[in-house]
């Protein structure tokens, strides 16, 4: 019988490949959000020696002389557009009469603006029915319009700003109705009359 010729196989073993080297990665540490930053005034640091202590900065808050916290409004009536300023008065300030309160208006007394009693009232109103009509002091910058809705403009504006000094008088003000901005206004002509309503005479024949 023949003899079954057996082949072994060999096995080629190739060299294994060589891993390259595993690279660290630092990992940077995750920057913290930055914080928003109110203004404040510049600080300003002197020393001053403790007793029994070395010297310690303390810091000073410089302040721009000449510069009074104010409450800032706009108010408006039919053309006219006023940018009221409300301050608390103070002993330094012009003294005035009683009856009188300390408004100025375009750089003018609002008594000197405002020739009538009834546009001077009107622009009272507001500090008259919180019977403070010498606590505070405004100033005024108004334009456009006439002169009475400048009147109303400077009265709207001036509630509105007495509101944001103290909310406590919003009932006040919003029940004499000084908060409410006033929409009437002039009505536009139309084409074929006259004027906004009125119409040329009528002729039957």
């Amino acid at each position: 019988m023949d003899k079954k010729t057996t082949t072994k196989k060999t096995k080629v073993i190739k060299p294994a490949k060589e891993k390259p080297a595993a690279v660290k990665i630092e990992k940077k540490p995750a920057k913290a959000k930055e914080k928003a930053k109110m203004v404040e005034p510049k600080m300003h640091e002197t020393a001053q020696p403790k007793e029994g202590q070395g010297t310690e900065k303390t810091l000073e808050i410089k302040t721009k002389p000449g510069i009074e916290k104010y409450y800032e409004s706009i108010g408006r009536r039919k053309e006219s557009t006023a940018r009221v300023r409300v301050y608390t008065k103070k002993s330094t300030d012009v003294q005035v009469s009683d009856e009188e309160a300390l408004i100025t208006v375009n750089d003018k007394p609002y008594k000197e603006y405002f020739k009538t009693n009834r546009l001077q009232n009107m622009v009272e109103a507001p500090l008259r029915k919180l019977k403070s009509l010498n606590r505070f002091k405004a100033t005024v910058k108004v334009s456009g319009g006439g002169i009475s809705g400048q009147a109303d403009a400077v009265k709207h504006g001036l509630a509105r700003g007495l509101v944001l000094f103290d909310i406590n008088f919003a009932k006040k003000m919003r029940k004499a109705g000084y908060l409410t901005r006033d929409a009437r206004e002039k009505e536009r002509r139309k084409y074929g009359l006259k004027k906004a309503r009125k119409a040329p005479q009528w002729a039957k024949r």
